[in-house]
């Protein structure tokens, strides 16, 4: 998730062009959730260091559920281990866009397109 928040990070500074806010927002999103909770992007940025720092624990959660998943198997692998991983993330990422797509609807601002 440090390299899809570091991407999100690096589109927003090097464009303002619309689909880099879109890389942004929704790796943004998806890499740290926490975000959501904090009203990103309508919030004060002050609120963001924090909100990213809530995210870990999520993450540290879904990574242990991923070992456990993957070592119910006698034989496991990391290759078990990542496409647990694999599973959970994409599950987070599809929440995160949700949430956009009904923030957008809510507030009748488009958010994404």
């Amino acid at each position: 998730m440090a390299v899809l928040g570091g991407t999100a990070m690096v589109a927003l500074r090097v464009s303002d062009s619309r689909s880099s806010g879109l890389i942004g927002l929704i790796g943004g999103v998806s890499a740290a959730p926490g975000l959501l909770v904090a009203g990103a992007p309508f919030a004060d940025e002050g609120r963001y260091p924090l909100a990213v720092l809530a995210s870990v624990p999520m993450w540290i959660v879904l990574g242990f559920v991923a070992s456990r998943r993957a070592t119910a198997s006698s034989v496991a692998s990391w290759r078990d281990y990542w496409r647990e991983l694999l599973w959970l993330t994409v599950a987070v990422v599809m929440g995160a866009i949700a949430a956009l797509v009904a923030a957008t609807t809510i507030l009748g601002e488009s958010l994404i397109l």
